[in-house]
């Protein structure tokens, strides 16, 4: 691919990241699950693609642009320090499931949604000035588990239609995204 091409495709996944981050403020979670800070995290799902697609480095970029304008368009410093936390430890242990042979995009998606959860809670002892915060992580993990699923089965139908399509993830000796 070529670096034009690779940038582009980076600049139209960064949009589709914010797009998902904000179409998913619409999306009355809090009714089901009542917990603050629960979110789907659909966009994710950009994220899974770009580590599986273009490689860790693409991955990084596209999840700090993402974080830095979301910030930017309505999030404010303190979301941005949550979600550039969440989603840096996130994105670091799915780049390293990413080659355990028994992790499935599902199996990522389980371990970014966790490491999301306590890279949060890692901000909010620091902003709160509390370790009591800590109580509330099993709460997350839990609905991590069930969000995670969600992302990993959305990202892993979107490889399936792309892999019937042609497209081939961008490391060519790793395993195949769904297996195991």
């Amino acid at each position: 691919m070529s670096n034009t091409k690779k940038l582009a495709l980076q600049a139209i996944l960064v949009a589709a990241a914010l797009a998902l981050s904000y179409i998913e403020r619409f999306i009355p979670l809090q009714m089901v699950i009542p917990l603050p800070g629960v979110k789907l995290g659909l966009a994710n799902i950009v994220s899974l693609f770009a580590l599986y697609f273009l490689g860790w480095r693409s991955a990084f970029v596209i999840l700090i642009l993402r974080c830095v304008l979301g910030a930017v368009f309505g999030g404010g410093v303190t979301a941005l320090m949550f979600s550039l936390t969440g989603g840096l430890l996130s994105m670091a242990v799915m780049a390293v499931t990413r080659y355990v042979p028994f992790f499935s995009v599902y199996g990522a998606s389980l371990c970014g949604a966790a490491a999301h959860n306590i890279g949060q809670i890692i901000v909010a002892v620091i902003t709160l000035n509390s370790i009591y915060i800590v109580a509330y992580l099993p709460f997350l993990l839990l609905v991590g588990l069930v969000t995670g699923m969600l992302t990993g089965a959305a990202a892993s139908a979107c490889f399936a239609a792309l892999i019937a399509a042609g497209q081939r993830p961008f490391d060519k000796g790793a395993r195949h995204p769904d297996k195991g």
